[in-house]
């Protein structure tokens, strides 16, 4: 009975392990997605930036003429 009782808690704490690392897996995939995402967006903003930019140097060479 003992040794049966051992294998079932054994196999429990064997099963806890490999939830934590799938969950820690896992928050690591979320993660790195969001950097990704977090990396497009800025690169997105920046180009808004340059074009305006552009923009206001364009304007600004019209008016000087």
């Amino acid at each position: 009975m003992r040794t049966l009782f051992g294998l079932a808690l054994a196999a429990a704490l064997a099963g806890c392990g490999l939830d934590t690392a799938s969950s820690a897996a896992t928050a690591a995939a979320i993660k790195k997605q969001e950097l990704q995402e977090g990396k497009k967006t800025m690169e997105r903003a920046q180009q808004k930036i340059d074009g305006a930019m552009q923009q206001a140097q364009q304007r600004a060479a019209t008016s000087a003429d």
